[in-house]
């Protein structure tokens, strides 16, 4: 695993299926890991982000593709962000930051007992690239680039925010 070189980030929002993906291939990303719960997003224009459909297109993009629902965020997280979101009136697709809540729930109940090791473990040999996906569009705004920013100390590699 010391060829890695890179983690790159990126969210479905804002992204048509042609973008989405080219910004993946421009990135030169060779293994997927998809950080979400629920692996769907709303609205026909991101049917592309739904399981199925993505796993498919990576395989056609020979990219391989990893679930780890363990590293998604808490329902208490979730629920606590669309509550400040609320309080603030911003829609989940147009916030730009986390609230602290979420990142204090997120960090404690997620990454206080996660092991980066487990993940590389995970990884085959030869990957060099690897994509952390969510939904939200700004990398801030969403729990990918807290885990990003925790497995780029631990790993010693560079990152990259990829945004429409």
């Amino acid at each position: 695993m010391s060829r890695m070189h890179k983690i790159v980030t990126i969210g479905a929002i804002g992204y048509s299926a042609e973008s989405f993906f080219e910004a993946l291939r421009e990135a030169e990303v060779d293994t997927f890991v998809d950080v979400r719960r629920r692996r769907a997003v709303r609205g026909a224009d991101y049917a592309f982000a739904n399981s199925q459909r993505l796993q498919a297109r990576l395989a056609e993009m020979g990219i391989r593709y990893l679930h780890r629902v363990d590293l998604s965020p808490p329902h208490a997280a979730r629920e606590r962000q669309a509550a400040a979101d609320k309080t603030a009136g911003i829609a989940r697709r147009k916030r730009t930051e986390l609230s602290p809540t979420f990142i204090d729930i997120y960090e404690r109940e997620v990454l206080s007992g996660f092991e980066p090791q487990s993940l590389r473990d995970q990884l085959p040999d030869d990957a060099r690239v690897i994509a952390l996906m969510c939904v939200e569009r700004e990398p801030a705004a969403c729990h990918r680039s807290l885990l990003a920013a925790r497995l780029g100390a631990a790993w010693g590699v560079e990152i990259e925010h990829l945004t429409p």
